[in-house]
């Protein structure tokens, strides 16, 4: 492993994700979505044709502001990892049946967004990690992927090389900004992918960003496709791939048996089997981050997925006793993944669900008032 000291190896991120922004997720913000059948952002562009490069561009410029930047610079946040779906280019990506009689359906414009973001960030001294959240074909058949209930994206080479082409451009036109951190070569693919298929991208994806970024300069971020860190072993301990890291997702509440623990079972999860997790990554040499995780508790998060979902321990609490549980949880969260390199809380802001808004959770007291 390439252990060489650079701007980015030994500075610690408290970062957050600026999701629900350039890819859009309906339960972020569900306003955007009112009255119509959409459930992602490809199928709402398609659904409103024409008029979506209003709408969105309404959301885009009012979403996130420079304002939001000062913010989190004040509380000491330094870093963001920022969402990017694989059309933030323009009407060069391949075609998907889901895009019915208009081959691009995507709203044009995005890539300015991303310039605005590193204007703020290096005016408030913020880090930037770009993150292709939603590749074509979808890698992952969320409705972050793009396309929800579709997984496609390792099925054709047209697909895997179209991300590979988005990675390029993204370290072309970025590379000389002092604020660019970090490039994600995919977020989040199905845990059912081959690994080979992952390990193989991952490698060209490397090949590609390192065409403009040195690895002194920036860190190429591979996700860990839902299976252990061991599976990657080979891959990170390479010494052909120089300042590179695995991003994990930590969350509890994606499943029926999740949603029905008490907080202190919660609590548990957290301060023993997750921070044995970290200890074994941290002995077995992995650079690590802790890309995605939340304070998402509420029973109503899996009834988004789920028709019946059964309920959890936090309704039986009173208002004092679920603040202290979500302050609890938090800290404990925030003890594990101190040990990593870098953590980024999922979300900065929602519409309606404060447990996945950093903005919340700071003002509810959850969260500290100060990550420095």
């Amino acid at each position: 492993m390439n252990h060489e000291q650079d701007k980015n190896i030994g500075k610690k991120l408290r970062g957050v994700n600026l999701g629900g922004w350039l890819v859009l997720e309906k339960w972020i913000t569900p306003s955007l979505f009112a009255g119509l059948t959409a459930l992602d952002e490809t199928s709402y562009c398609v659904e409103l044709g024409d008029s979506a490069d209003a709408t969105l561009k309404q959301h885009w410029n009012h979403y996130i502001t420079r304002n939001d930047f000062a913010w989190l610079a004040k509380i000491g946040i330094n870093a963001v990892r920022l969402p990017v779906g694989h059309w933030v280019f323009g009407k060069d990506y391949p075609y998907h049946r889901s895009y019915g009689e208009n081959p691009y359906p995507f709203v044009v414009g995005g890539i300015e967004i991303v310039d605005r973001v590193f204007d703020w960030a290096e005016e408030f001294g913020l880090a930037v990690v770009l993150d292709l959240h939603a590749a074509a074909g979808c890698q992952n058949g969320f409705d972050n992927g793009g396309i929800q209930n579709v997984c496609e994206w390792h099925t054709d080479p047209a697909y895997i090389e179209h991300s590979l082409g988005v990675l390029e451009r993204l370290a072309e036109r970025y590379h000389q900004r002092p604020s660019l951190h970090g490039i994600e070569a995919l977020n989040e693919p199905r845990w059912d992918i081959e690994t080979s298929i992952l390990k193989r991208f991952y490698r060209d994806a490397y090949q590609r960003i390192r065409q403009y970024c040195k690895p002194e300069d920036v860190t190429v971020v591979f996700h860990d496709g839902f299976r252990s860190y061991r599976e990657y072993l080979d891959m990170m301990s390479d010494p052909a791939l120089a300042n590179v890291v695995l991003d994990i997702h930590r969350y509890q509440c994606f499943s029926h048996d999740e949603v029905n623990m008490d907080i202190h079972q919660h609590l548990r999860h957290t301060v023993v089997d997750w921070r044995e997790e970290a200890s074994n990554m941290i002995r077995d040499e992995q650079r690590v981050y802790c890309g995605e995780w939340s304070l998402g508790l509420d029973p109503t998060f899996i009834a988004l997925w789920e028709k019946d979902p059964s309920g959890s321990g936090m309704p039986s609490m009173d208002s004092f006793q679920i603040d202290v549980a979500y302050r609890g949880y938090a800290a404990a969260q925030l003890l594990v993944f101190e040990k990593y390199l870098g953590w980024f809380f999922w979300n900065y802001k929602t519409e309606t669900m404060p447990g996945w808004s950093l903005r919340d959770c700071v003002e509810r007291g959850w969260f500290p008032g100060n990550f420095r």
